[in-house]
């Protein structure tokens, strides 16, 4: 199978407990930032379970679907990161205004953690998959 897919699953892994320790470690201090319903800490709260589960999932279960829900939690907290720096959209439904146009280092470490688990996690999902049984795939 080769060294490749293990080394691209080890660095999701690492971008994904990287993003989860950023959101746990901010949380509290974005948990007055609320709208009606639901705070900033809430979210950071959710995304860091998410973050976690994902890099569980890529190193342990290494199956598409843990691989996917993976890509997709870094992608959806990259895109809020990038959304939330460059827009203000205010608030949404029952999300808060998380406009913050400024880039800090722990900001900076949550978008190099998703970014590296996107492009660690691309080729992994985009691969296909091996046939089970030892057979051989069939072209055509």
């Amino acid at each position: 199978m080769g060294v490749m897919p293990h080394a691209l699953r080890a660095v999701a892994a690492a971008g994904l407990a990287i993003d989860g320790y950023v959101h746990l470690e901010l949380a509290d201090r974005y948990s007055y930032v609320a709208s009606f319903i639901i705070s900033e800490g809430v979210l950071f709260r959710a995304e860091a379970a998410a973050a976690i589960l994902a890099a569980l999932l890529v190193l342990f279960r290494r199956r598409r679907a843990g691989d996917t829900f993976a890509w997709l939690t870094a992608a959806a907290g990259l895109t809020a990161l990038i959304l939330y720096r460059y827009l203000d959209p205010g608030s949404l439904g029952p999300l808060p205004d998380m406009y913050e146009p400024i880039w800090f280092a722990s900001k900076v470490w949550s978008l190099i953690g998703q970014a590296a688990a996107i492009l660690a996690l691309t080729p992994l999902i985009a691969a296909r998959p091996r046939p089970r049984g030892g057979g051989t795939a069939r072209t055509g």
